[in-house]
């Protein structure tokens, strides 16, 4: 509770109060009310009320969508890492089958509108498209479509790529700490193009995944887009509180 009379500053009680609430009444991806809102609800300035979601932000227990509002990050139930979030590597050893990274594409190019919002950039800024077939036991299950915007990766090539994985790459590299990962899954169908890479039939069920991937500065560094064959893969999801 926010009180006048403490001499804790005030945006340092909403910070502690707003803490309590994510902990035990909010699940992750869930929206916290406007900054209006929560003036009005703690009487507090919306100066105040900004500073106060300024430093949860920093804190790693929010994270805010241009036009869209504030929402509670999965960093706050434990997931501090990736280890909480999907691997396909991990899951096709976990399966005891083989995995495999084929680079199909890698160029830079100009981002169009539906890119440039998905990275929270401006239209026409320089990224790069890095297209990927995973396969497991020499079978193809997934086509990726990642991209990355081109200043916080300047000199990332494919030889670099194929040295390493992604995500090493951007700690030891660029010194880009993976924090949160927001994933979204839906159903579809293949399309004809999908269809000859992942060497199945035009219109069969497809799970789509894309993938939002922030760091610890809470900017997107990552924009996946991704297409499994349905008949071949799952995707195991464990909620825990």
């Amino acid at each position: 509770m926010v009180n006048s009379k403490n001499k804790q500053p005030l945006y340092n009680q909403l910070v502690d109060a707003l803490k309590i609430k994510i902990e035990n009444e909010m699940n992750v991806n869930d929206r916290l009310p406007s900054e209006r809102e929560l003036s009005i609800q703690y009487g507090l300035s919306r100066t105040t009320v900004r500073i106060a979601l300024n430093e949860l932000e920093l804190m790693g227990y929010v994270h805010r969508q241009h036009g869209k509002g504030t929402f509670v990050s999965n960093v706050i139930k434990g997931q501090t890492d990736l280890s909480g979030t999907y691997s396909f590597t991990e899951q096709m050893k976990s399966l005891g089958k083989d995995p495999e990274t084929q680079i199909l594409s890698f160029k830079t190019m100009k981002a169009n509108q539906f890119i440039a919002e998905g990275l929270g950039i401006e239209q026409d800024t320089e990224i790069i498209k890095i297209k990927r077939l995973r396969l497991a036991d020499k079978e193809p299950m997934m086509l990726e479509r990642t991209y990355l915007p081109l200043s916080k990766f300047p000199d990332l090539n494919l030889e670099s790529l194929q040295s390493a994985p992604l995500y090493d790459l951007f700690i030891k590299k660029y010194n880009q700490t993976v924090k949160v990962a927001d994933e979204i899954l839906s159903v579809g169908i293949m399309t004809a193009k999908d269809a000859q890479q992942l060497k199945f039939y035009e219109g069969a069920p497809v799970l789509k995944l894309k993938r939002t991937t922030y760091n610890n500065k809470n900017e997107i560094i990552e924009y996946t887009l991704s297409v499994a064959r349905g008949d071949k893969f799952t995707y195991h999801i464990r909620h825990q509180r």
